[in-house]
């Protein structure tokens, strides 16, 4: 059972918000009664999410949004406040796989392409929301890093990159804005059952069974428990959190 928070008259923004991760975290930050920014680049998809949150009932809006886009970023952000006049509460969460393979067979369009989104995209949005909780004097950020911020991979050298650059992005943020009033961490999830997971495996299906295999806990993680630990890092429960890089990964990084 997921405690409950109470996030009423409070603002949160997600990025990469129309699937997965990203949706089940609004989802729980608007059920908590937080107003919500979804943001993701996939319009149809946004459209699809955000309608289904603002039919039960919930204050949401949707902003199409390329963080790897420093203007959309700061966009995005504008959009937010000009929607519900402040912003308490962020989680930073689009990203890609990119492709796999040898380090050597890489393109530098590909790297380049992951870096965009998943290290930049973060810095980009990460500043600009910084921008208003510095006025404020408050706000809580929360950036998605992952096993692979942790851990490294063969074949997957520049996810895994851009994951630690996460990290390091994370902790020398939270080191600057504590002393501000906002708390900055990183959740890094295991291998959880999304569609972006589904799209990695699906042309290999002996891959599930040797991922569930790896997992000490025996199964897949699910996007809600992500959700779970991120609502957690923004409510005063955690209010002496500070530049951590919180695995939620069945025990992945434990062995």
């Amino acid at each position: 059972m997921n405690p409950i928070y109470n996030f009423k008259g409070q603002v949160a923004l997600v990025t990469g918000a129309s699937a997965g991760i990203g949706f089940s975290t609004a989802k729980a930050f608007a059920e908590a009664g937080a107003s919500v920014v979804l943001a993701d680049i996939n319009e149809v998809a946004l459209k699809t999410a955000t309608e289904k949150l603002s039919s039960a009932g919930h204050q949401v809006i949707g902003v199409t949004c390329d963080v790897s886009d420093e203007a959309q970023a700061a966009a995005m952000v504008e959009r937010a406040i000009a929607a519900f006049g402040r912003l308490d509460m962020a989680f930073n969460n689009a990203g890609i796989a990119g492709p796999s393979g040898e380090i050597t067979d890489e393109t530098a369009d590909a790297f380049d392409k992951v870096t965009a989104i998943n290290l930049r995209g973060v810095w980009a949005s990460m500043k600009h929301e910084l921008k208003q909780m510095r006025v404020q004097g408050s706000g809580a950020i929360v950036n998605c890093s992952s096993l692979g911020g942790l851990v490294g991979q063969s074949g997957r050298a520049a996810y895994h990159a851009t994951k630690h650059g996460v990290i390091g992005l994370t902790k020398s943020a939270a080191l600057e804005y504590a002393p501000r009033g906002i708390l900055i961490n990183a959740v890094c999830p295991g291998v959880i059952d999304t569609p972006m997971f589904a799209a990695l495996v699906e042309k290999t299906p002996d891959a599930m069974k040797e991922v569930v295999r790896d997992q000490p806990i025996g199964r897949l993680g699910r996007p809600d428990e992500i959700a779970a630990a991120v609502l957690w890092l923004c409510s005063p429960a955690a209010s002496f959190v500070i530049g951590a890089a919180l695995p939620v990964d069945g025990g992945f990084t434990a062995h």
